[in-house]
Formats: structure tokens, sequence, C-alpha cells
């Protein structure tokens, strides 16, 4: 009896995906060699973003930590399924292992069922409340963590990879059910061990089954019998009569309809709605597991799927003859995009002001000046993934060359706006020329970017962005 995730050929993958993505919470790995590997390997953005957070996942040890998981789980399912077991053949014991051999049929009746009805209704609630101590009160929850602290110790990949795993079921869907098919399992197993001891003891031994009171009326147990031996009795189950309950010695009859009723709770109301759950959770998994994979709209990997773009094989300055352009990136869907402008100065002479004369009025947050260095351009682009932008103008020197790297850039800002526009700007040195300018849009042209608007008048780059000065 093991969940049946992680038996999902895909599941490991995703989970070593996500689990890169929260260890580059932290900061972002070395991934320069990773990036062309995987580039070279796949094809599509997200079977190259599986590939970088595999080949990262070896590097750093998640593989093997999740392996090593895989092995064990089933070792502390079994022996969590022992405990659970044990404690049932003691409840068992505890109601039938008195030595008068008297049995309270209310008391037995409670202490069968409580923790059962508790955890049950928890369990329930956390199908519809938020992940919070609702399913982390379950057995799959504990068999998880113990899973995970046995395979990983206190310093190892563990957490990230638990974390990575949850976040994955909890955005299927899937993370109670997938809980619960564990739980709900260990549960129905508990209650056939308690009814086989349950039914061995009273075959075979002679037991006296009442119910005692000091402050009730003897009517609320003849109702509360009546009402609890209902859904027994659709199957077969007898239901003592008034009489046989307000009766202080039944006699054998009596007796044997005593221990039946209490079976036949047991049976309906532990074991039946158990078995009932693990059959909906297993079904429920075969619906929704399509789901688990991450969420690849996320900013993280929207980032990553244009740093691949831009490694995709395009045209450069200096490229050989006959090789064609590469295509500019698709950037982002209208719905996607949200009104708003960033002016971007980037590599620009130290005596170029900034910002412009002539800018129109919009955040100061929007207007930036970068060196071009890649920390500077990881987090330009963090920031752009994150607004997603309208329109992006990015103010470059007219006079200098454009390079690989400018290229790349330009790639990796379409990627996250919906139009990019360029401002070949003149610095104070400079000399009027049409010459400079030209050449720009000639590179434009040559490296598959000609969606890329290049004018050396702010006035014209401003123009149609309902922002003019």
């Amino acid at each position: 009896m093991t969940n049946t995730a992680l038996r999902e050929p895909a599941f490991p993958d995703a989970v070593v995906t996500e689990a890169i993505r929260w260890t580059e919470e932290k900061g972002p790995l070395d991934d320069a060699e990773v990036l062309r590997a995987a580039l070279a390997r796949a094809c599509g953005a997200p079977a190259r973003i599986t590939v970088r957070a595999l080949l990262l996942g070896e590097r750093i040890g998640l593989q093997s930590e999740l392996a090593r998981a895989s092995q064990w789980a089933p070792w502390v399912l079994l022996g969590l399924v022992a405990l659970i077991v044990m404690a049932g053949l003691g409840l068992a014991g505890n109601v039938v292992g008195g030595g008068e051999r008297h049995i309270n049929v209310i008391v037995a009746l409670a202490s069968l069922l409580g923790l059962h009805a508790l955890t049950l209704l928890l369990w329930l609630a956390g199908l519809w409340l938020p992940l919070g101590a609702f399913n982390t009160s379950s057995l799959g929850w504990i068999w998880l963590s113990l899973t995970a602290r046995v395979a990983g110790g206190k310093r190892g990949q563990a957490p990230v990879l638990v974390r990575a795993a949850t976040g994955l079921l909890a955005r299927a869907r899937l993370l109670p059910w997938a809980l619960g098919l564990v739980s709900h399992g260990i549960w129905s197993l508990s209650f056939a061990v308690v009814l086989a001891a349950l039914l061995f003891a009273l075959a075979f031994r002679s037991y006296t089954l009442s119910w005692e009171t000091t402050i009730l009326d003897p009517a609320f147990f003849v109702h509360a019998v009546q009402v609890l031996g209902w859904a027994p009795s659709q199957i077969g189950f007898p239901v003592p009569d008034a009489a046989t309950v307000l009766s202080p010695s039944p006699g054998a009859a009596g007796q044997r309809t005593w221990a039946l009723w209490l079976t036949g709770c047991i049976v309906v109301y532990g074991l039946l709605p158990r078995l009932a759950l693990v059959l909906l959770s297993a079904a429920v998994w075969q619906r929704r597991r399509a789901a688990l994979r991450p969420d690849w709209s996320d900013p993280y990997y929207r980032r990553l799927a244009a740093r691949f773009a831009a490694l995709a094989p395009p045209a450069i300055v200096d490229a050989d003859p006959g090789r064609a352009p590469g295509s500019a990136p698709a950037g982002l869907a209208p719905s996607d995009l949200r009104d708003s402008l960033f002016v971007i100065g980037f590599e620009l002479p130290a005596d170029t002001p900034w910002p412009p004369e002539g800018l129109p009025a919009i955040t100061p947050a929007q207007v930036q000046r970068i060196d071009g260095s890649a920390p500077a351009r990881r987090a330009l682009l963090d920031q752009l993934a994150q607004a997603r932008p309208r329109a992006v103008l990015l103010a470059c020197h007219a006079a200098s060359s454009p390079d690989r790297g400018t290229e790349r850039f330009l790639r990796e800002v379409l990627a996250h706006c919906g139009e990019c526009r360029l401002w070949l700007a003149p610095a104070a040195r400079d000399m009027p020329g049409a010459n400079a300018s030209q050449r720009w849009i000639d590179w434009l042209q040559g490296t598959g970017l000609p969606r890329v608007a290049a004018t050396p008048r702010l006035e014209d780059a401003l123009q149609g962005l309902g922002t003019t000065p």
C-alpha cells in the first residue's frame, strides 16, 4: 500500500523542477553550461526548463535524495501501518479484554470510532479550507514527514523536495486526496484488524453487553441505539428493540443482538467510509494527475523561457554568410499585459543626460538606467516579468555598434512586454548624423528583429504609446 504519486513517471521530474525553483529563491545557480546543454537536448521551453532543472538537480543532489526517499517510503509506511494495527489491537483488547467480561457498548463504540471520526472531519474540512493544520493532522502527512526525515535527515534536501511535491499536489487540487489515499488506507486496515479481533473474541468467549448511566434518561439510550442502528440494519445487522435495551439482563438472544449491533456500527461508521474514500481518492487521483506539472506562466519560468529564446540560434552582427536570421520572440498576449511604460537606458555613456528632457511623467521606478552587466540585466528582467508592461522604450547610444549582447538583451526584453522600441540617443559629445541610426536599423533587420522600431527622436519613439512629452 504505497502512494501512487511516487510511481508517476513525470512526477519526480516535476518535483525536481519545482525544487530548483525554490532553491533559486535564495540566489540563482550557475547555469551557463547547463543552459546550453538543455537547449541542445530538448525542444520547447517547458522541456528545456525541465532538463535544466534535472541537470542542476544532479549537481546539488536532488535526484539522489528523491531516490533515497522513494526507497524509504514503503518501509516507513509499513512501520506506520504496524503501529496503527497495534493500536487497533490495543483498542479491541480494551473493549473485550476486561477480567469481568463486561462491555459497555456505548463506551466501546466511542473508543473505537472517536479518533476516526475526528480525523475524518478534519480531512473533510481540509477539502474546502486552505492548506493548514487540517492536512498536516492526517496519517498521510505524518508518513510524508517521517519519510523526509528518515531519508534526508535534518540538513538534507528533503525539506525543499517536500515543499515542491506538496506545492504541485496543491496546485493540481490533489494534496488532500493524495494524503487521504494513504490515511484512509491505513484506517481501513486498522478497522479490519479491530473487527477480526472483536469477532474472534465475541465468537469464542462469553461477554455481557449493556450500557450504564448516572444522569441520563434511559429513553435517551433507546433512541440513540435505534438511530445508530438504522444504517447497519440496511445491510442486515439487527437492532436491539426497546425491551432489550431497557432489560438489565436480556439473555443470550439479547446479548447476540447487542454484539451484532456493535459490530455493525463499526463496519458502517468505521470500515466502509474509509474503504469508500480510498476508492474515491484513487479515482480523483486518476482524473487530476495530468495537472501535476509546474505553472509555466510563473514569472520564474517565463524568465527562463526568455533566456532560452535569447540563446536560440539567431543571426548576429558578425554572422557567417548565408546564415538565416533568428526570429523575434512572440512576446506576451494582450490579455496578459498591464497598461504601463518602462523607459530603460542601456549602456549609455556617462555624459548622456538621464532621465532625458521631454520624458512624460511616469513612475520613477519605470525609468531606469543600467550598465549592461549580468546582475543589472537579470534584475531588470525580473522586474519586467513581474510588471508585464504594454511597452518598453530602450535608449541606446546611437554612435555605439550593436553586438551580440545587445541582441540577446533585446530578445529577453521582447519576451516580457507587448512592444519594444529603440531610441537612439546621442551623447553630449556626439556630432549629429544619420549614418549611426541607419546602421542600427539595418542591424535590426539583419538580426531578425524588424518589429523593434528604432528612431533618433524621442518624440517619435513615444508616439502612439499614450504618453507624449
